[in-house]
Parts: C-alpha cells; sequence; structure tokens
C-alpha cells in the first residue's frame, strides 16, 4: 500500500506541487486541473495540496511566475522614448507570448479570469499597478487609469484572440507584423491624444 502525505525524508513537496499546479493549470485551465490531479502529479496526497495552500484559488495564485519583471521592462521601453512607448510594449508581451514557457502564466490567467475571481484579481493587478501605473507616471500621461485599462484590453484581447481562441490569420502572423499593427494604437491610448 502506497503511503500519501508527506514525502520521506527532506520535503520538496511544495516545490513539486506548484510546478505541477503550473503545467496542469496551462494544459488544462483553471477549471480543468482537479487539486487531486496536481497532487498526483506532484506525488502527494490532495489532502497535503490544500494543507500547503488551502484552496485551488490560492495555488493559483502562488503559481502564477510572471514571465518578466515589470521594472526592468519599463525602464527598457522608456529608454527607447515618449514617441516609442507603445511598440515597446506591444514588442514586450508578443514577444513574451510567443515562449511557451513564459506565457503559461498569463495564459492560465486570461483563460482562469472569465470564472476565477481570483485570476481576474491577479491579471487585474499586475496590469494596472504593476506594468501600467508606473509606466504612464513615468510618462506624465493625463488620464493615466483610463489609458491603462485601455492599452490593458488591448494586449489581454490580443492574447485572447492570437494564444487562446486562435484566430487566423492573426494566431500565425510574424510578431514583427503583429508589434507593428498594435504599437500604434498602444502608443495612442498610453502617450497620445484620447
Amino acid at each position: 500500500m502506497s503511503r500519501t502525505g508527506r514525502r520521506p525524508g527532506v520535503s520538496g513537496s511544495r516545490e513539486a506541487i506548484l510546478e505541477a499546479a503550473r503545467t496542469l493549470f496551462a494544459e488544462r485551465g483553471y477549471e480543468g486541473a482537479s487539486l487531486r490531479a496536481i497532487g498526483a502529479s506532484a506525488g502527494v496526497d490532495a489532502a497535503l495540496v490544500v494543507h500547503f495552500f488551502g484552496s485551488k484559488a490560492n495555488l493559483l495564485e502562488a503559481a502564477v511566475d510572471w514571465p518578466f519583471d515589470p521594472d526592468t521592462e519599463i525602464r527598457r521601453v522608456l529608454a527607447g522614448g515618449r514617441r516609442n512607448v507603445g511598440r515597446g510594449i506591444a514588442e514586450l508581451m508578443v514577444t513574451t507570448w510567443e515562449h511557451e514557457g513564459s506565457r503559461n502564466s498569463i495564459l492560465t490567467l486570461l483563460r482562469s479570469a472569465s470564472t476565477e475571481p481570483r485570476a481576474a484579481a491577479l491579471m487585474r493587478e499586475f496590469t494596472q499597478q504593476r506594468l501600467f501605473a508606473p509606466l504612464l507616471a513615468a510618462l506624465g500621461s493625463d488620464r493615466p487609469e483610463m489609458r491603462g485599462e485601455l492599452a490593458a484590453s488591448q494586449l489581454i484581447g490580443l492574447g485572447m484572440a492570437r494564444h487562446v481562441l486562435r484566430y487566423e490569420p492573426l494566431a500565425s502572423a510574424p510578431v514583427d507584423e503583429v508589434v507593428s499593427l498594435v504599437g500604434p494604437t498602444l502608443q495612442r491610448y498610453l502617450a497620445g491624444k484620447l
């Protein structure tokens, strides 16, 4: 009879659970990834998953591993000058999504946001507070909340259309073309006249 619960010896169970959660949330979405399946993938009982995280929503929050540091990327985007911030943000996001490993957290949240309030809150917090609020403050743009929400809606819609719904020809368009098409809209939202 196999044992359940903690692994014998030094426990890496928490990290194994997080890794299993990242993989299964990305593959199956929030609704499709059960605590039992995450536990099984990590080699532990579902009760240990609950012990560490309390709920699936808490596990989702802990498993989100943002693919870039917003502070670093905002400085890089601003280094290109005010006239290029739209293209810089478009390039950052579109390029990030092209790498399967780096887009999983963002796509997991996009897929989950309509059914899990915590996923929606995480996505809002990241786009509004960590990405666009500091960028717009540095730009000194008027109406920063509206501008940030417009830019976020553009990028979230792009991510959904390109990587979740897989609209063609958008889904298979080259990165440079997508950046060139979306950049001017983001530029207006971030630094142009509304």
